[in-house]
């Protein structure tokens, strides 16, 4: 059930904690039990009890676990297990810190955790996505301490996945007793908007200190610009005592450097606390200067430049990492987004991390920060709501101050979808969480997210009542005349897409392109979602329709695209095992990129570029049609297939109402059946007028070779982009993200690896079990960003998905890391990345236990089934009432009506009896009002290595009798029947097999 959960077993040795600074990192020489994975409370075990494991953190037991079905998993966190888990760190302290103020601070513990000294409990800590402190009066005469925590997740207690343990970092903190309190240094940069203009601003820091005696103290502030050059000082003179007390002072920097999404310029203020001419304590603070407005007319803008937000939604999870933080598995993330055109992050629906936010100061990405998913009313069983009343205005603040000085954050959220804000609980709970929020920072608007707009609330009611509260409101899944309505009637607040879209797909799988919606593959194996921006829920849209509605209205501030990145659970639409991971974002979990990426950066970044879809030109068959399709931010694309041009398609450039130009074809879009009026009813009608689509297209009679796009501004290539089609799999190629990491045992490296033909092609339907092995470093996870997968995601081997796998290599102490990649079959590949600090001389890692894929029976299988109960399985079952069908029904969205159209074609295999040949198929096709006939029936076997049509064969269709197929013999474990519609499109077209059989 294991795979990398932690180290080996050991005897606790005791750390000796040599101070060098204000704090001190605590996240080595851990151990960890996990005591059970139901989440039944238990004491800690014994010190000699071998459940206990050498671990560093931060750290997730879940993520090392294999995904199971049962009853305390589930698909909405990924059927990974929660349960009890104790950690144990045993420690001393030097005599020199006698006298000290020593804290511990945890930046976050998933969830419900206690924390002990030398078995004297500290406190309780519920929420799973704060930060928290303890006071410790600890040994400082060479006795060892030990910290205990115990760390309880009951499943479930998140509508995704959360990870359990203390994922986040940890530190013991040694002060002076006169010293800066926690969260203590706030800074502010008042009336900037004026200032600037004469060329200064006045930086006001505000510095919070006690003394345990009481003490005349010196508090100076020193700031740094992001040069590391002193530009400003102020001293303020205070007396200190027990209870806190603050000092401000305003310093003038002339000519700032303006923090902004593209030039992300960071200043330091440092804190000194002197006592009697000595400097007792210091503390730096990272901050920006900058300015930014939410106008309900105008939309955003920062340091006076209207913009849009161009934001995506992130859960925490770092994919195979899970939720143990890492900074290179989030600047990583966030560097992807970046490319995407994303100037702006929801963090959705939690706290984020320090490292989180430190990386997008770095980055320049402007963060809204949100606080919970839940009020009182929960959501699931053990999820916040039982914590919300006693804790939620303490664990608002700590989010507040955690937060308050970064220059990426522009909006504070209370809350996401929350039930209690349409009761009578909702107003006066909103009221204390906004109270809470202004009483620490007045400079940022409070916001809330919510589905609860998309009609206009009756006045007085607890929606109206909140939203009069609120500065703003993020807008889940609105469609484009109700946030008009909103607009109209709450005038002086102002307005964005807090979750956009949330249409779904999977990297590599295409299905209908012809329609806007479309149904789900239940075929296990097979359960994916198109990536033709063509796979809706009932309460979502279209990728293509929120840009629009966004782009069209000045006064929208923006959008969050629901969501950037794949995350584990919530695997909607699918509800059932192995499906583990969500198919919303616009990258996978490996951080592999869908189409839907490229939607999104051609409307939000300005790089010329232009892509294709499908990006497999391989798994075709000749001559077929294949909708082609061009995302491209250039007005023209032209196509070629083999250096013959299929034509050149053009955008429109058009206007906004209110100045902004834009490219779109000008066909009408059939997109939004609420239009009932204008030039384009029942499409997206923009207020200028007009309608179309944000991608070009071709109908391209499939022909093995390179498909070439090349995008022009002018008539001038300005971009690229092409497909190849692929050969046999013959070589596994490793592409590391770097070159150099750091060897410090936790620096990451990102190693691509994917499976390719003679020619260094992707092979795109390859799934070949790559093992992977790792000298001088360490594998920390691997993944494929495929959402149907049951592997563990910190084994030794992972299948490529569509060609492609990701391991993620951790840095040990050696000076040069080895990753070798190997898959039967296939060429081997090594790739080396230098270790900077480390050790010359290659380290011997043990090499991993070599993985044996498993060996599978073959069992019935279609291309397509379209319901969760009419999968392959059931024409072998035995019993004439459940039957396979690849009838689908899409329920009707909000824009869109209910779709049901037969496929033209469907393939169904069966598998054969060992011993023998095979010479026969009896079939018994299900009819009815939605289901045919085939009108025609073609036999293949499987060869080995393709299926190849049968020879002689002969279909006899005996009234009321099953079908009898006879045809030559053939040895083969496995026939292929393609089934071809009576009536495709149609709602009576429809297949489906009720029993079938093979024989001699």
């Amino acid at each position: 059930m294991v795979a990398g959960l932690c180290g080996a077993h050991t005897t606790a040795q005791a750390e000796q904690v040599r101070p060098a600074g204000r704090a001190v990192d605590f996240t080595g020489s851990w151990q960890f039990a996990l005591v059970n994975t139901t989440g039944e409370d238990a004491p800690q075990p014994g010190d000699h009890d071998p459940a206990w494991r050498d671990t560093r953190l931060p750290h997730d037991w879940s993520i090392g676990l294999d995904p199971v079905e049962g009853a305390h998993t589930g698909a909405g966190t990924g059927f990974l297990p929660g349960g009890l888990g104790w950690y144990r760190k045993t420690f001393t302290l030097p005599r020199s810190m006698a006298g000290k103020k020593v804290s511990i601070e945890f930046d976050g513990v998933y969830m419900d955790s206690e924390v002990y000294l030398n078995g004297v409990l500290l406190g309780r800590h519920p929420y799973g996505y704060t930060g928290f402190a303890y006071d410790l009066n600890a040994h400082t005469d060479g006795t060892p301490n030990v910290l205990a925590v115990k760390v309880r997740n009951q499943v479930p207690s998140s509508r995704w996945y959360s990870g359990s343990g203390i994922y986040r970092d940890v530190r013991l903190v040694v002060t002076e007793p006169a010293h800066v309190t926690r969260h203590g240094v706030q800074v502010t940069t008042p009336d900037l908007a004026t200032t600037i203009k004469s060329g200064f601003a006045t930086m006001r820091v505000a510095t919070t200190a006690v003394s345990e005696s009481s003490a005349q103290a010196e508090i100076v502030s020193t700031v740094r610009d992001p040069r590391g050059r002193i530009v400003g000082r102020a001293t303020t003179r205070t007396a200190l005592a027990a209870e806190p007390s603050t000092a401000t002072a305003d310093i003038r920097i002339t000519e700032p450097a303006l923090w902004s999404v593209d030039q992300p310029n960071l200043y330091t203020v440092d804190s000194e606390i002197r006592v009697r001419g000595r400097i007792v304590d210091t503390v730096s603070t990272r901050t920006g200067i900058r300015y930014f407005a939410f106008d309900p007319d105008n939309g955003f803008s920062l340091n006076g430049v209207e913009m849009k937000l161009k934001g995506v939604n992130l859960h925490h999870d770092l994919g195979a990492l899970g939720a143990a933080v890492s900074m290179d598995a989030i600047v990583r993330q966030l560097r992807i987004m970046k490319s995407m055109g994303v100037n702006a992050v929801r963090t959705s629906h939690n706290p984020p991390s320090p490292q989180f936010i430190r990386a997008c100061e770095e980055l320049g990405i402007l963060l809204q920060v949100e606080a919970f998913d839940t009020w009182r009313a929960p959501k699931v069983k053990y999820d916040y709501g039982r914590f919300f009343d006693a804790h939620s205005s303490a664990d608002l603040r700590e989010m507040v101050h955690a937060a308050k000085n970064s220059p990426s954050v522009v909006m504070w959220s209370i809350g996401n979808e929350i039930p209690d804000s349409s009761s009578a609980a909702g107003p006066p709970i909103a009221r204390r969480l906004i109270d809470d929020v202004r009483a620490i920072d007045t400079t940022r608007p409070v916001v809330m997210g919510t589905d609860r707009y998309r009609r206009l609330p009756a006045v007085g009611s607890p929606q109206d009542q909140i939203l009069q509260m609120l500065d703003g409101l993020g807008l889940n899944y609105n469609n484009a005349s109700s946030i008009d309505e909103l607009h109209a009637r709450y005038p002086t607040k102002f307005f964005f897409e807090a979750e956009s879209s949330s249409s779904t797909s999977t990297r590599g799988y295409y299905q209908d392109p012809d329609q806007l919606n479309t149904g789900e593959n239940y075929t296990p194996g097979k359960r994916n979602t198109s990536s033709y921006d063509n796979n809706l829920e009932t309460w979502t849209y279209s990728g293509e329709y929120g840009l629009k509605k966004d782009r069209d209205r000045k006064w929208f501030a923006g959008q969050f695209l629901w969501t950037g990145i794949d995350y584990i659970g919530e695997p909607t639409p699918y509800n059932v095992f192995p499906v583990k991971s969500s198919f919303f974002g616009a990258v996978d979990t490996a951080g592999f990129e869908k189409d839907f990426y490229h939607l999104f950066r051609s409307q939000w970044s300005s790089e010329p570029m232009v892509h294709l879809l499908p990006m497999d030109w391989t798994g075709h068959k000749p001559g077929e049609p294949v909708s082609v399709w061009a995302y491209s931010n250039a007005d023209t694309v032209e196509l070629y297939l083999n250096g013959k041009s299929l034509g050149e398609r053009k955008f429109d450039t058009k206007t906004t109402t209110y100045g902004s130009k834009y490219l779109e074809t000008i066909e009408a879009t059939g997109d939004d059946k609420t239009v009932t009026t204008g030039p384009f009813p029942g499409s997206y009608t923009s207020p200028n007028g007009s309608a179309g689509k944000l991608h070009l297209t071709w109908s391209v009679p499939f022909q093995p070779g390179r498909l070439v796009a090349v995008a022009k501004r002018g008539g001038v290539e300005v971009a690229r982009e092409e497909v190849r089609t692929a050969g046999e799999p013959y070589a596994i190629k490793l592409t590391p993200d770097r070159r150099v990491t750091k060897a410090d045992g936790k620096s990451l490296t990102f190693v691509t690896a994917e499976v390719v033909d003679r020619a260094g092609v992707v092979v795109p339907d390859a799934d070949d079990l790559i093992s992977f092995q790792v000298r001088g470093g360490s594998l920390a996870g691997l993944d494929n960003g495929r959402q149907e997968s049951a592997e563990n995601y910190q084994a030794s081997s992972r299948t490529a998905f569509n060609g492609k796998a990701l391991a993620m290599v951790r840095s040990g102490q050696s000076s040069m890391i080895t990753v070798t990649a190997r898959a039967p079959g296939l060429r081997t590949a090594t790739t080396l990345v230098a270790a900077v600090g480390g050790r010359p001389g290659q380290a011997r890692d043990a090499d991993p236990a070599p993985v044996a894929p498993p060996v599978l029976a073959p069992a019935a299988d279609a291309s397509y089934s379209g319901a969760p109960a009419t999968i392959p399985a059931a024409m072998l079952d035995g019993n004439g009432s459940t039957y396979w069908s690849n009838y689908y029904l899409k329920r009707a969205t909000g824009l869109l009506p209910a779709v049901s159209r037969a496929h033209a074609t469907d393939w169904v295999s069966l598998p054969v009896p060992e011993g023998g040949p095979v010479g026969s198929a009896q079939v018994s096709f299900r009819t009815d009002t939605s289901h045919a006939l085939p009108a025609a029936i073609a036999v293949s076997y499987w060869n080995g290595r393709a299926f190849v049509p049968v020879r002689d064969a002969k279909v006899e269709r005996p009234a009321g009798e099953p079908v009898r197929i006879t045809f030559s013999p053939v040895r083969s474990d496995r026939l292929r029947l393609e089934l071809t519609s009576s009536a495709p499109g149609t709602t009576h077209g429809f297949l489906g097999i009720s029993e079938a059989s093979v024989g001699r």
